[in-house]
């Protein structure tokens, strides 16, 4: 196009030199009418493709609005499941209610049969004695003087006695301290 205006006013100039044939002047024309029937041409390929692509475009926008929801979709689709949810629970409830019911019904029965078989016979009690006094467990048991260098584990060696049954007959409540010449209860002991 630029060629042509450039040819154009190269010929004008010469024509106003001197006077175009009506020939020239034709050709001229024609090479103008040729060039813009180019040039509409290459417009209106250009339009088909503007069109093609706004076309994709509105066919992506519409898929685009059918693959978001709405929040109304969304709040109606949470209702849905929390409804769903809450049954569940129930019927699990319900279903847990009924098992241990029917467990309890069964241990009940069970427990029921075990006293009635304890009521049918007849009770036998053993006769416990009272409790030794101090001075009957002393009698039972032996009796050891602590010496010089003496544990209570060097006493229960010695004597055969176990270390925590001496400490339970004479009461003592701190093992390390007892004394030179303190006379001790040995149960079962020599």
């Amino acid at each position: 196009m630029l060629f042509r205006l450039i040819v154009g006013c190269a010929l004008a100039a010469t024509a106003s030199a001197q006077i175009p044939s009506p020939q020239v002047e034709l050709a001229n024309l024609r090479e103008d009418v040729r060039g813009l029937v180019q040039r509409v041409g290459d417009l209106a390929l250009r339009l088909e493709q503007l069109e093609r692509e706004n076309g994709d475009l509105r066919r992506k926008s519409a898929d685009g609005a059918r693959a978001f929801a709405t929040v109304a979709q969304l709040n109606e689709a949470v209702a849905d499941l929390n409804r769903t949810l809450k049954s569940s629970v129930a019927a699990s409830q319900n279903d847990t209610l009924r098992i241990v019911s029917t467990q309890l019904e069964k241990l009940g029965r069970q427990t029921n049969a075990a006293l009635d078989a304890l009521a049918k016979t007849p009770t036998v009690r053993p006769i416990t004695p009272p409790p030794a006094t101090e001075d009957e467990r002393a009698k039972e048991a032996g009796s050891y003087t602590v010496q010089k260098g003496d544990t209570l584990a060097l006493i229960a060696k010695k004597t055969g006695a176990k270390q925590p049954d001496i400490i339970a007959a004479n009461r003592i409540s701190d093992p390390s301290l007892i004394k030179v010449g303190q006379t001790l209860i040995i149960p079962g002991g020599k």
